[in-house]
């Protein structure tokens, strides 16, 4: 990155995914934070993560006997976290809340402080119990006011002198009240103390899709002591009435990015009418690869190896976790599709299904096997609806439909690495990236994928995978699902399965062809190579 020194950076997050047992994440907005952070101790980058640390985490999410997801939590106590030995004081409902201060390093990352109000006689572990557990309603503010106005504090106890505030997301857009409020108390107006918090603040925006660009009351805000200080006129101007986290982000940065070429086109036609914003440019998500590709692929790739051999060791240790999670013993020799994401409407998990009489007897005789996985949000009817009905599918095609309950890391290591076709077929333009695929494609898994996210800027049709569609966009989604379901069952029954049972060389290739084209392109050295330079630095 050249012999510029590097300005210190404050990432902060909702959510953080560095292992399956440490439960700090929900799915794709933490997993990629925990890559962002392990990445920067790989490249040595001045950078530390902020975050909350969550009692229960996000839901264990299972089926019950009805077929139906059922949420449980359960508090978990983590040995490794270091006590920092400070504690920070946030107002919440005009009371003050002590927020405790940990830190790990535990899994190869740059410094991770976590916030937690849950402290004996407190009683306000509520606040930390539940990552997204409570909607968008005082629990959520709370949360996001520990996160950023907290995670401020922090940093000034702990004595760590910040140049970049990172707001991941919209839940920390607070902090730049904190920010504020300290230059207003310095003397400057509220004007020059905003204009100056710009300077030092960076935006990330994720989804394009309304429902996950939280907006809160003004009302509600000043009930929980959210102004921190600012009125209600300085707080409309930054977020809007009601107030639009991502709007604020948008309005506090001093740049923004959205996390893919394509993304970023969503975006800024998404928030062109937003006054006083910041530019939206586009950096693409990536994977940490020492966390999610296969050493023995990555080896095999290396010395010109037999790559075929390596995955079906993978397929076969996929095999034996699917066997030992649902009891369904696959057959190694047949296609094995992989689909595991959040249960979200746009991502449509169920699409390969809008066609039983197409798809019913390539799944009877078993020349198709297709493993699902993924989590509805707790609150989320439609989710888990999808979820529902995926668990019917395999009960109507045993032995070639498979769901696997309770989505983690460990479930998407296993199947980004094991399967031996990653299928994505999302709504265009409404997934932001999708990681997932990337980590499929370091392994060898060959992409399947409508042209949204990362894909588009990834795929060379038919040699490291394949495109479904034509990048086809419509306002009307059954117009959009039947032109999409027919490309999807295009692309599979004429090219998928015939390359796959009659033509292993060119298989070979494509696998040996898509590590090739994604290994460095999408990986996190890539990524914050670029944060840095297009971002961070002036």
């Amino acid at each position: 990155m050249g012999e510029r020194q590097l300005p210190t950076v404050a990432y902060f997050s909702m959510e953080y995914g560095l292992h399956s047992d440490f439960k700090m994440y929900a799915g794709g907005l933490g997993i990629l934070a925990g890559d962002f952070i392990k990445g920067a101790k790989d490249i040595g980058a001045p950078l530390v993560g902020i975050g909350i640390k969550w009692k229960q985490g996000y839901t264990d999410q299972r089926i019950g006997e009805d077929g139906r997801p059922y949420d449980t939590f359960t508090d978990h106590e983590y040995e490794f976290l270091e006590d920092t030995g400070i504690t920070v004081t946030v107002t919440i409902k005009n009371t003050e809340v002590p927020c405790k201060v940990w830190k790990t390093e535990q899994f190869g990352n740059n410094p991770l402080y976590l916030l937690d109000t849950d402290l004996p006689g407190s009683g306000n572990g509520w606040i930390t119990a539940r990552l997204y557990g409570g909607g968008f309603g005082e629990e959520r503010i709370a949360q996001e006011i520990v996160l950023g106005i907290g995670g401020v504090k922090a940093l000034r106890a702990l004595n760590i002198p910040v140049e970049v505030y990172h707001f991941n997301e919209g839940h920390a857009v607070l902090a730049a009240t904190e920010l504020i409020r300290e230059k207003m108390q310095a003397g400057l107006t509220f004007e020059s103390a905003w204009r100056n918090t710009r300077e030092s603040v960076v935006f990330t925006t994720h989804t394009p899709v309304k429902e996950g660009n939280e907006a809160h009351g003004l009302d509600l805000l000043e009930t929980m002591s959210a102004y921190n200080g600012l009125s209600r006129d300085q707080m409309e101007r930054i977020g809007g009435n009601p107030f639009n986290m991502t709007v604020a982000g948008l309005r506090l940065a001093r740049r923004s990015n959205a996390v893919a070429a394509l993304h970023a086109e969503t975006a800024n036609r998404m928030w062109k009418d937003v006054a006083g914003r910041s530019e939206i440019i586009g950096i693409t998500n990536a994977i940490h690869l020492p966390t999610w590709s296969d050493p023995r692929m990555l080896r095999a790739y290396d010395e010109g190896g037999d790559l075929w051999a390596v995955h079906m060791e993978l397929k076969r240790e996929l095999i034996d976790l699917i066997r030992e999670r649902s009891g369904v013993e696959l057959n190694p020799e047949r296609l094995l599709i992989g689909f595991s994401r959040r249960a979200a409407p746009y991502k449509r998990s169920d699409l390969i299904f809008s066609r039983p009489d197409l798809i019913s007897p390539y799944l009877e005789s078993g020349r198709i096997q297709l493993v699902f996985s993924g989590k509805a949000h707790p609150n989320d009817e439609t989710g888990k609806r999808i979820v529902s009905n995926l668990v019917a599918m395999m009960k109507r095609y045993p032995g070639s439909v498979v769901f696997l309950e309770n989505y983690d890391m460990t479930i998407g290591a296993k199947l980004t690495r094991g399967a031996d076709v990653w299928l994505n077929n999302p709504r265009r333009p409404l997934e932001a990236s999708g990681t997932s695929g990337m980590k499929a494609a370091v392994n060898g898994v060959l992409n399947c994928s409508t042209l949204d996210g990362w894909w588009p800027e990834a795929c060379l049709d038919g040699e490291n995978g394949w495109q479904i569609g034509d990048g086809f966009e419509s306002a009307d989604p059954n117009e959009l699902d039947r032109h999409d379901s027919a490309a999807l069952y295009d692309t599979l029954f004429n090219r998928v399965v015939p390359t796959y049972y009659k033509d292993r060389p060119r298989w070979v290739q494509m696998m040996r062809r898509s590590i090739e084209t994604t290994r460095e392109a999408f990986s996190t050295k890539r990524m914050l190579e670029e944060y840095y330079q297009k971002l961070y630095m002036r």
